[in-house]
């Protein structure tokens, strides 16, 4: 093994224990059946590896004006706005659908990347719910280190103070790691190139 090879695999072996025990704590929504978590900050010292994955499931939209980290490896939505997207009054927003492409998508792009099984893919949505979900899709598929990041590109909502219902308390963008937003040919979604 390399050097950073075994820094890495320390790296994991950390970041899975130190969450497993704060797994309890998680959400129902954000637990995945694997177990396998990290949090931006944690996933962005692990990305320092190139044989790390960062697969981004958010939808176009939000990809598109939101932005990406610049360590995506690739985007390919779990879920999507349907042709003719519906208002959701309890949610109080519009209600999106699982992309039916999703599994062919991650699957033709693994192979013609030559990602291993046992290949360390973190998995990236807003704050952490649909990233459980993909997670779960792929330990189905056979990736055995789907790791879903818990709090996401734009993190949790304070429950208090003045910034109060706004995604300000975690995530990718809140920890001031790199992101913009620019989508490179190799990032954007396979299916739209």
């Amino acid at each position: 093994m390399t050097p950073i090879s075994v820094t890495i695999c320390t790296a994991l072996c950390i970041a899975f224990s130190t969450l497993a025990s704060d797994a309890q704590t998680l959400p129902d929504a954000k637990r995945t059946m694997s177990g396998l978590y990290v949090t931006a900050a944690e996933a962005a010292t692990l990305l320092e590896d190139p044989d790390v994955i960062l697969l981004d499931v958010r939808s176009r939209a939000e990809v598109a004006f939101v932005g990406m980290p610049h360590r995506v490896s690739v985007h390919i939505p779990y879920m999507q706005m349907p042709m003719m997207p519906e208002y959701d009054p309890e949610r109080r927003t519009y209600a999106m659908e699982i992309n039916p492409d999703f599994p062919v998508a991650v699957r033709e792009w693994a192979e013609t990347q030559g990602i291993r099984p046992d290949q360390p893919i973190i998995i990236m949505c807003r704050s952490g719910s649909r990233s459980a979900r993909a997670a779960d899709l792929l330990a189905q598929m056979g990736f055995t280190r789907a790791y879903s990041m818990i709090d996401g590109f734009e993190g949790d909502r304070a429950s208090d103070g003045p910034s109060a219902g706004q995604r300000v308390v975690n995530g990718w963008r809140n920890a001031g790691l790199k992101w913009g937003y620019a989508i490179e040919d190799w990032q954007a979604y396979p299916d739209d190139r």
